[in-house]
């Protein structure tokens, strides 16, 4: 009876060691997956706003908003854009309501605008902007012809952005 006793100790270190040892593989495994030093990529899709440093600069500098965002809504049949001002006096022309936004996709070869709505108006953002804060406009995307991935460009009034990725 004592040599039972003595095996099923054995048995459970031996299973945890086993079980603790598979776990440190396979973290090891998971780490060494990515370049020393550099954290792992994250598992969601990466922002449409990737601009280089120089053009982040230019619209924070000249019209006062960044983090540019194009996002395909689910019924498809309106695409969202939005910005975040960062100096309101500047991002005031982006608000302004005498401008006519337009969202252009040279790929689909298609110019999208604001839909106005009869009890609503505008579906776009028109009140001062504050600085922090991010506003919004939606185009009407009648026919599905701009798609996720399509590469766009944003104009309104003299701003013109281009090159944002529809998410």
């Amino acid at each position: 009876m004592s040599e039972n006793r003595v095996r099923r100790p054995t048995k459970m270190l031996l299973l945890a060691g086993v079980l603790a040892g598979s776990i440190c593989v396979s973290q090891a495994q998971t780490q060494s997956a990515t370049p020393t030093g550099q954290p792992a990529a994250p598992s969601q899709h990466v922002q449409s706003d990737y601009l280089p440093q120089r053009a982040k600069m230019y619209y924070q500098s000249v019209w006062g908003v960044d983090s540019f965002r194009v996002k395909y809504t689910e019924s498809g049949e309106i695409i969202r854009f939005s910005y975040r001002v960062v100096d309101s006096e500047k991002a005031a022309a982006l608000n302004d309501k005498k401008s006519e936004p337009t969202l252009n996709d040279p790929k689909a070869g298609v110019s999208l605008v604001v839909p106005e709505m009869p009890n609503v108006g505008k579906m776009r953002q028109t009140s001062t902007p504050k600085e922090g804060m991010s506003y919004w406009m939606a185009f009407s995307n009648v026919g599905r012809r701009v798609k996720r991935g399509d590469r766009v460009d944003v104009v309104i009034g003299k701003f013109r952005v281009t090159g944002l990725e529809v998410e």
